[in-house]
């Protein structure tokens, strides 16, 4: 008797820790994101209503479905060293969760229209794609 309760103890442990086990989450794989990263040299550097013409405009783009985060940015007053470019004025730095949803936010019209209505703004932009390492 002693024997069998053991056996039976000893298997229902068993079971329940397999079952326990089978209950948890399985973490889904990492999905690795894309970084759009855009820097922009004002026509007009100087010009107070340029800038803030063209962050209302940048604004606009969080709007868009597949932007997972937007980042506005300005220069930092970080110490000057000869590998730190200090001669653009505005940054916008998105984080889309892979390449289908930065080809979506390409052909938005939200984004189209702030080409169009902000683009007269800038006089060079720059674009840095990068996916995660």
């Amino acid at each position: 008797m002693k024997a069998s309760r053991r056996k039976f103890l000893a298997t229902t442990t068993l079971l329940g820790t397999g079952l326990a086990a089978s209950a948890l989450p399985v973490p889904a794989p990492e999905k690795k994101q894309l970084i759009h990263h855009v820097f922009f040299w004002l026509k007009n550097p100087d010009s107070k209503e340029d800038r803030d013409k063209l962050v209302e405009g940048l604004q606009t783009l969080s709007k868009i479905e597949t932007i997972r985060k937007l980042h506005i940015g300005v220069l930092a007053s970080t110490e000057k060293r000869d590998v730190v470019d200090t001669s653009w004025q505005f940054s916008e730095l998105m984080f889309f969760d892979d390449l289908a949803g930065q080809a979506a936010y390409q052909s938005h019209p939200i984004h189209l229209a702030f080409v169009k209505n902000y683009g007269h703004l800038w006089a060079k932009v720059i674009v840095y794609d990068a996916m995660e390492a």
